[in-house]
């Protein structure tokens, strides 16, 4: 009986650490940090990926339209994936669209623009990443609209899809 009943204890141990662990797979792996409210753009400069002159950002972010800023690399395939919607959102809507190349190689940002062509009306090179930190993002790609009052309004983690072009639209109109 004394062993029934260890055995019976064990299984339900098992048991228990089993449905914890199963509980563990179906929850979210993604870790978003909450976003702060009223978050503004701050003031940048880089150089301009295709004519190497030094930029500032308050040259391109308008005060009469929405701005769309996209942060990419080269070397990133969701990136590629989600180039076809920021060719759209170029095509399709009145908004400034401001490339961040991320930690990439010129050479190849120049290719991979080349290859799936420009939607951005300007680029910012972030060699070393700070720049894309210091607008709060977490990795590429990433896209931030901003409002006419430099306002970050939404923000998208990860590579653009057709409900995000949808969000966006609606924003935008």
């Amino acid at each position: 009986m004394k062993k029934n009943i260890i055995y019976l204890l064990v299984f339900f141990i098992f048991a228990f650490i089993f449905f914890i662990f199963l509980n563990g797979l179906n929850e979210s792996k993604k870790y978003i940090p909450k976003q702060v409210k009223k978050r503004f753009v701050v003031e940048f400069s880089s150089k301009d990926l295709l004519s190497n002159k030094k930029i500032f950002s308050k040259d391109y972010i308008s005060n009469d339209k929405f701005t769309v800023i996209n942060i990419w690399s080269s070397w990133c395939v969701p990136c590629r994936s989600e180039h076809k919607y920021l060719m759209s959102i170029n095509q399709l809507y009145n908004v400034n669209l401001i490339g961040i190349n991320y930690k990439d190689k010129e050479d190849n940002a120049k290719k991979f623009l080349k290859e799936f062509g420009n939607p951005f009306n300007i680029i910012f090179i972030d060699k070393n990443g700070i720049l894309s930190i210091e607008l709060g993002a977490y990795g590429v790609p990433e896209t931030l609209i901003v409002n006419q009052k430099n306002e970050v309004i939404k923000k998208f983690i990860g590579p653009l899809n057709k409900r995000n072009l949808n969000e966006i639209k609606k924003i935008i109109n």
